[in-house]
């Protein structure tokens, strides 16, 4: 007994699966919720140090 071969894949199906991979998303910025400086979510915010309105780093 062998092994059944797999279905031939086209180029097309080929390369388009490839290009996608590599591909740059921009990421999601939101409000600060103390200085109203863009953030990404769930993370501290870079200029006041707050995370769920609570300073949790002190920034210089």
């Amino acid at each position: 007994m062998s092994i059944c071969p797999k279905g031939r894949r086209s180029k097309a199906k080929r390369d388009s699966g490839k290009a996608s991979s590599w591909r740059v998303s921009t990421p999601t910025l939101v409000a600060c919720s103390r200085c109203g400086d863009l953030m990404m979510p769930h993370r501290v915010c870079k200029s006041c140090g707050a995370y769920d309105k609570k300073t949790v780093v002190a920034v210089d």
